[in-house]
């Protein structure tokens, strides 16, 4: 099996995240480089990559944030949704489960957030 279909898993996750790069097989290595919209995302990238015991030996990666992408953060207050974040951050509440996605290392349900939580809103 190649390396690409080896690392399926992580290839898949970086197009969903819309990584704007190039990933290629080359002189035994799977090689990514390139941009996602945020620092999150180059994490999820590099969490699909580790999944494989020998990644250190198969894969070489430059995943970078796309510059100017730090990212907002919001705290949450009483009377909160995501619906409403989102209309107010990205101009549309239908776009919550974007703001779920960047924050599911804390949120594991999109109707359970808590005034006082820092949430990752992305661009």
């Amino acid at each position: 099996m190649s390396l690409r279909g080896t690392y399926a898993y992580s290839v898949d996750m970086a197009q969903k995240l819309g990584f704007d790069g190039t990933i290629e097989e080359r002189d035994g290595k799977l090689r990514f480089k390139g941009t996602v919209g945020n620092q999150a995302d180059a994490n999820k990238i590099w969490d699909a990559i580790k999944t494989i015991p020998t990644w250190s030996q198969d894969v070489v990666a430059d995943i970078q944030a796309k510059p100017g992408a730090a990212g907002r953060t919001y705290t949450v207050q009483a009377g909160d949704s995501l619906s409403k974040i989102a209309k107010q951050f990205l101009g549309d509440a239908n776009a919550y489960p974007k703001i779920f996605e960047a924050n599911r290392d804390q949120l594991s349900d999109p109707d359970k957030i808590k005034p006082g939580q820092v949430l990752k809103i992305p661009s």
